[in-house]
């Protein structure tokens, strides 16, 4: 059997590189896994036992297994996928912004470094921006594109009308299967944030992956 990596496992890892510095050049802790389980060996080591843990809702984070790890493990965690009640979600959304640590995926990530992300309540994004003492990205390689202004394209153009599929939503992008740049009540594209820079240094900690993940 040869040991010559298959061309995209070969494509992955030379772009990992470039990506991996981009990202500590603006001052995010950022590794390049191969696999899934060798990423979450890696998170599950950043995050101290019995310390608390919150995630945005993310299909890669499920994906990899990391959360059903959380949920085993010595944490405490805050899941709002599980709340009962409307009421009960937003507390726990309003308490992951002073979560210990706080996961979510990525919808863009330039080449230069820069991340991108959409949201429709804007927890999600709120939390990587400021509250919880560290932040913790996990992102496929498919995520990776040329430019800023491509990572937020994919965000807006592909990654949110395949997320209103999932969430049974009422927008024109839920039909048409194209972005209408609406103002409905079920916009998903509420919030849309670049990450450029990280302050303070390594607070957000970017993992990279050489599978496809998510959305």
């Amino acid at each position: 059997m040869s040991n010559v990596p298959a061309p995209l496992e070969k494509r992955n890892y030379l772009l990992a590189q470039k990506v991996v510095k981009a990202l500590e050049n603006r001052h995010f802790a950022a590794w390049y896994f191969k696999t899934s389980a060798e990423a979450v060996e890696k998170i599950l080591s950043l995050i101290p036992e019995k310390s608390t843990v919150a995630w945005g809702g993310s299909v890669t984070l499920h994906k990899t297994g990391v959360i059903q790890k959380l949920k085993e493990g010595n944490y405490s965690v805050i899941d709002r996928e599980s709340a009962p009640t409307p009421e009960i979600k937003k507390k726990l959304s309003r308490d992951a912004l002073l979560s210990d640590t706080f996961l979510s995926g990525v919808n863009g990530i330039s080449e230069d470094g820069q991340l991108v992300n959409i949201d429709g309540f804007g927890n999600r994004v709120a939390a990587t921006i400021a509250g919880p003492e560290q932040v913790i990205l996990v992102a496929g390689m498919n995520k990776v594109v040329r430019t800023v202004e491509d990572a937020y394209s994919r965000a807006k153009y592909y990654a949110a009308p395949v997320n209103v599929q999932r969430f049974n939503l009422k927008t024109p992008c839920a039909s048409t299967g194209s972005c209408a740049h609406c103002s409905s009540d079920d916009c998903i594209c509420s919030y849309i944030v670049t990450m450029r820079n990280c302050r303070p240094a390594q607070r957000i900690k970017v993992i990279l992956i050489g599978e496809e993940l998510g959305f």
